[in-house]
């Protein structure tokens, strides 16, 4: 007969292990996933559809939205940041991105990459969604206010980061293969 462990039981040890099943099997999905970009994001249009249709029949709910359009636009700004801000690195003299045509010419590196900014975007959905489910979550606001109030901060963040771009020169998309000039 096998001794039990300390602690009384294996019922704790069985929801360990199917856990840790159930992680590994998410995890063997998600790595199936990455090479599908378009399926990937066919997956969230879809997910982002069934929230917004969710959202506009429940009548309700801005606030979870409002609080996913801002977390959805943090997720943005790190998808088209540079890894090291040219700024910082401006400061310490060191290595950054390329300013001058006889600098060396540096790849684009995104401080959120698109996997992880794509898995985050979906998740955020689907917690919303859930989040919808429960009338605790459905304050009572005047939602054309949270709506003004978050266009602003996304133009006004939009500008700050494509300012942020243009000084640094850095075009945070690549579109098919990279061609060096041949001269300055």
């Amino acid at each position: 007969m096998e001794p039990t462990p300390v602690g009384g039981g294996g019922d704790g040890g069985a929801a360990e292990r199917w856990r840790a099943e159930a992680s590994r099997a998410f995890q063997h999905y998600l790595d199936r996933a990455a090479p599908h970009t378009a399926g990937r994001w066919a997956g969230t249009l879809v997910a982002a559809a069934v929230y917004a249709l969710r959202v506009y029949f429940v009548r309700g709910f801005y606030v979870v939205t409002y609080g996913l359009g801002i977390y959805l636009l943090n997720l943005l700004i790190g998808f088209l940041s540079p890894m090291v801000d040219p700024e910082l690195e401006a400061l310490d003299a060191g290595p950054g991105l390329p300013t001058r045509g006889s600098d060396e010419f540096k790849p684009f590196i995104r401080r959120l990459p698109e996997f992880k900014f794509w898995y985050a975007i979906t998740k955020a959905f689907c917690i919303a969604f859930i989040m919808t489910f429960f009338s605790v979550f459905d304050v009572p606001v005047f939602w054309p206010i949270l709506l003004c109030y978050w266009i602003v901060l996304f133009v006004l963040t939009m500008k700050r980061q494509i300012m942020h771009m243009i000084k640094y020169k850095y075009v945070p998309f690549s579109f098919g293969k990279q061609v060096r000039p041949l001269c300055c």
